[in-house]
This record gives C-alpha cells, structure tokens and sequence, in this order.
C-alpha cells in the first residue's frame, strides 16, 4: 500500500483524506492518507519520517520551510518559490499543484487568463494567482487594503522581474470594501476573491460592491466554505458565470495524484467529486 499524507500546523478538520481517498479509488490506487500536524521546529527533525512516504502535501506554515527537504523544483514551484507536494523517489522533487487547481478551475468557469484579471487580495494564493494570471497572459490589477500595498507592490516587483513584460499593478481598497471607483470604474473579464473576505463563519461579507461584480465578466471564488459565498450569489443574480473555490481543492488533489501516481481522471469524475465534497460542507 502507498502511504501519502499532508503536513502543516496546526491541522484541524481537513477534506484532503476524503478527496484523496476518492481520487485513489478513482485510480485504482491502493494507498491511505493521512494528517501529519507538524510544528515549524519540528520539520527539520522530521524528515526522515517523511521520506517513508510515497509523498505528500504541504500547507501553511511549510509551504517554504520544506524546500530543503527537496533535492529540486518543478517549475510550478520555482516560479513561485512555494512548494505544497512532494515525490519521494531516487529523488525529491516539489511541486506547487495549487496552480494547476487554480488554472484548471478557470478553464472549468469558462474563462480565460489571457485576459484583463482582477484579483483582490495578495496573500500566498493571491500572489500565486496573481502571478500565474500574468504568466498565462493576462493583463493583472491586484486590489488590496492600504495595509497590505506595500506587499502587493513588492510581489508585483517580483514577478515582473521574473516575466520582464508582465502587466501587473496594484490599486488600493479606500473603503474597507473594493469599489468602482477604486479601480477607476474599468471593466474586467475576471474577478478573482483570493481574500477571506465572505468565508465561514463571516458569511454575509462580500470583498467588493456590487458595482465591481457588475463589470466583471466572470468571477471565481477561492472560499469553498460555504459552498455559495455572498459575492458567488451576487454574481449569479447578475447572470455571470461563477465558481467557488471547492473545484480549486479537489483538482489540486487530483494534480497531485497524477504526479504521485501517473493518474488519470475523467472530467465528469471530478465534477461529480467536486459536487459531493460541496454537498458535504
């Protein structure tokens, strides 16, 4: 049997196990998985408890702290100098399969990041995404709160390091709240939420006005608790298509499958899958 696991600190309630279980079973793929709650001082030490995996996952705080444990990167993770999962083998490679969930998930919207993108927030996934928008194309505001403009500066001076020619700026939140008039009342094909802004339990908040979502093309959600956030609903009332971020979970997980295990999955697998895990929130 294959044994996987995901590591991070501290580990509460996780749908990984359940994904993955699926996604084995799916396969063929006679393996378990499970949570290693892992302390930042303790990763070091616990290496070689990790190389009896097959691989495994990582989230917050080890996302960065496990690139030594690697002997190299796959381009999914150099690009953004994060890695989420592992291939223990003759060597220990990393990968960052939160891309291939975000990049698949917009295809599955319908949408296009060749296109004018606008992503609010610029945590670790906004600045995943963020980056990976302008790496496929597209011409990127990032939209954070004052606080948080220097960082959003800063990553948005990296990438274009990286992708000299990228088109990437920021604009700042005046309101607390994204509105028109903060991004100078200038249409995009996509909205991105990569903030918490409207996760569980604060459900009734919405990262940006109505007006915002009214010149959006499309929008994605990275939320997945709940199913349908407050800027999905509003979003659908307007007759644009749009996502939430359970799509983004289960096909990082089946990403993550592939490379482990060379597994191939049909769409209407994984639509299905996506479905049950959202009934299940």
């Amino acid at each position: 049997m294959k044994k996987y696991a995901l590591i991070g600190h501290p580990l509460g309630h996780s749908l990984s196990p359940e994904i993955h279980s699926r996604l084995m079973k799916l396969g063929g793929i006679d393996g378990s998985y499970e949570l290693l709650d892992i302390p930042p001082e303790e990763l070091t030490a616990r290496f070689g408890e990790l190389a009896e995996l097959d691989g495994f996952n990582a989230t917050i705080p080890h996302k960065v702290g496990i690139i030594p444990y690697t002997d190299r990167l796959d381009s999914s993770a150099e690009r953004f100098g994060s890695v989420n999962c592992v291939k223990n083998g003759t060597e220990k490679v990393g990968y960052n399969t939160d891309v291939f969930g975000f990049t698949r998930s917009i295809d599955m919207l319908g949408a296009s990041l060749k296109s004018r993108v606008l992503v609010i927030g610029c945590g670790g996934v906004g600045r995943m995404i963020a980056a990976q928008s302008a790496y496929c194309g597209g011409d990127v505001t990032v939209a954070v709160l004052p606080d948080f403009l220097a960082d959003a500066e800063k990553t948005v001076a990296h990438a274009k390091s990286v992708m000299p020619g990228a088109a990437l700026r920021t604009a700042a939140i005046s309101g607390g709240t994204l509105s028109a008039q903060d991004i100078g009342g200038e249409r995009f094909d996509l909205l991105v939420n990569a903030s918490p802004v409207g996760m569980f339990p604060k459900t009734d908040a919405c990262p940006c006005s109505d007006d915002v979502t009214a010149l959006c093309g499309s929008v994605f959600d990275v939320i997945y608790n709940p199913k349908e956030t407050l800027l999905y609903k509003r979003a659908r009332s307007m007759g644009k298509p749009a996502m939430t971020g359970m799509a983004m979970l289960v096909l990082q997980a089946a990403a993550a499958q592939e490379i482990w295990n060379g597994a191939q999955f049909a769409d209407a697998d994984l639509k299905q899958l996506i479905a049950d895990m959202e009934a299940s929130i």
